[in-house]
């Protein structure tokens, strides 16, 4: 059941935060002295300066306006980077709140050696391709992974993949990066780092934060 509310999940309250706070703290550490770009749609950015306000949030950050895909939402946060700006950017959901330091650091020193880095974690369940009720398959799921955010990438390499045209095809940045010719190195995510989107989801992550 997905959840049911008018507030955008990014904004609802668990253990004292708003999910996206605690999204972006936890990359603060780490990259210390980074500057976050967030990406929210129009509608939501007075809301958001508001949030800031009333949570203490005082991390300084740039505000980029969402686009109509998540692929455009990307690209308008690429374009706030100058592009003669050299190294690594990490996209993260921000209802993803909790991603361990360790998955971030795996990501970064992938993304040092092989210029991306996307973390996965393994399929416990089984999983049938289904064409329909009566055709279908069951699949290997050791060849299987799920995939998570952050997804890392050489600053440059990005901006450039993000320069194809949008097709339906692109559900996250490893997605776009492999279709413009690159390869994607996979590493160790957590399990406990899931995307919010549902009611149960929201009362785990309130239970593991």
């Amino acid at each position: 059941m997905r959840l049911n509310s008018d507030i955008p999940k990014q904004f609802l309250e668990i253990s004292g935060k708003p999910v996206i706070i605690h999204s972006i703290m936890a990359f603060t550490d780490f990259c210390e002295g980074a500057l976050p770009v967030i990406v929210i749609c129009h509608s939501q950015i007075k809301r958001w300066k508001e949030l800031c306000k009333e949570y203490n949030f005082l991390l300084p950050h740039q505000i980029v306006e969402g686009g109509a895909t998540r692929f455009h939402s990307v690209k308008n946060a690429l374009s706030a980077i100058p592009d003669d700006e050299k190294g690594l950017v990490a996209v993260h959901d921000a209802v993803r709140p909790l991603v361990s330091r360790q998955t971030i650091v795996n990501c970064f020193n992938g993304a040092t050696k092989y210029g991306c880095a996307v973390p996965a974690i393994p399929v416990v369940d089984t999983v049938r391709e289904v064409y329909d009720l009566n055709n279908n398959r069951m699949l290997n799921r050791a060849s299987l992974r799920l995939i998570q955010t952050p997804q890392v990438f050489d600053v440059k390499l990005l901006k450039k993949a993000y320069n194809q045209e949008y097709t339906e095809t692109f559900t996250d940045c490893a997605s776009v990066f492999e279709s413009a010719g690159n390869k994607i190195y996979l590493t160790e995510g957590n399990v406990e780092n899931m995307k919010i989107t549902t009611a149960h989801d929201l009362i785990l992550a309130q239970a593991l934060l």
